[in-house]
């Protein structure tokens, strides 16, 4: 009714003629208040660099992507600065249904395989309906399958890492979009007893876009040391900058990052790559979507 009422009064306007242009859009504008316009395109893939995005697959879509990191530019000539050691992570992700989005996973740091679940809660809107961020949560689960060196057996429960992610993000503009990661990873398995299972960490990631297929991303991840910092392993909080192309059907992510793996538990808990060392990876994600529905 209210928007029947509207648009009388914009017909009765038209008919007296003396409502000026300024007056029609006012009163279009207030015709079509009702409705609620959903932020798309935050990000244009699923992952800002290797963190994930607010981004989900919608339902029916299906994205392929091969993902790799390449070793350390300060290995020298010799490994072709990095180029000739190749770590990889194979991925699909499905959209069950346009708020729910299933991943599973193989790479190399570790031999793990893993899986995801992504809840899309809130979209960002305008209109009547105006939320101002997404907000999204991911929780994954990856399993260690190398082969046990020590003595005795290793029981398969304590090869699982477990992560669990609140995305937060807003669409400021066509060209800004940041988004704020708080996530919790426990490892059930780690390299002595010194080292922590639970790491929490709060992660920030941004996308400038510098034309309608080009942006700029960058990704970082401040982890909170435990109280009593004795870890075994020196790490490092990673930090990612990147440069998506989007050719339409692909999204090409290349970057540099001081970061090998390609798993929350990996990249997040155990980058030891300082970049002030030089310890710096190039890499590349493919993304191909197919649509199944």
């Amino acid at each position: 009714m209210p928007k029947l009422y509207s648009i009388l009064l914009l017909i009765l306007g038209l008919l007296t003629t003396n409502t000026g242009a300024q007056d029609i859009d006012d009163l279009l504008a207030e015709a079509t208040s009702e409705n609620t316009e959903e932020v798309i395109e935050t990000f244009k893939s699923t992952r800002i660099v290797t963190g994930h995005s607010i981004e989900r697959m919608l339902a029916g879509q299906l994205d392929f992507r091969i993902s790799h990191r390449f070793g350390t530019l300060n290995s020298g000539a010799y490994e072709l600065w990095g180029l000739d050691q190749a770590n990889i992570h194979l991925g699909l992700d499905y959209g069950i249904t346009n708020w729910l989005m299933l991943g599973i996973g193989r790479g190399t740091y570790e031999k793990t395989y893993d899986g995801l679940l992504k809840f899309s809660i809130l979209r960002q809107s305008k209109g009547k309906k105006n939320i101002p961020v997404s907000f999204s949560l991911l929780t994954t689960a990856a399993y260690n399958s190398l082969k046990w060196e020590e003595a005795g057996t290793l029981p398969q429960w304590d090869r699982f890492s477990y992560t669990t992610q609140i995305l937060v993000a807003r669409k400021f503009n066509e060209q800004i979009s940041i988004e704020i990661n708080p996530t919790y990873i426990h490892r059930n398995l780690v390299e002595t007893e010194l080292d922590p299972n639970d790491v929490f960490s709060i992660g920030g990631g941004g996308r400038y876009k510098l034309t309608r297929r080009l942006s700029v991303n960058a990704e970082y991840y401040y982890v909170f040391p435990p109280k009593n910092d004795f870890r075994s392993l020196k790490t490092y909080n990673p930090l990612s900058i990147g440069l998506d192309i989007e050719t339409g059907g692909h999204v090409f992510q290349l970057h540099v990052s001081n970061s090998l793996a390609m798993i929350e538990k990996g990249y997040i808990a155990e980058t030891t790559g300082n970049w002030l060392d030089g310890d710096i990876h190039f890499g590349f994600n493919i993304s191909r979507v197919f649509a199944l529905k």
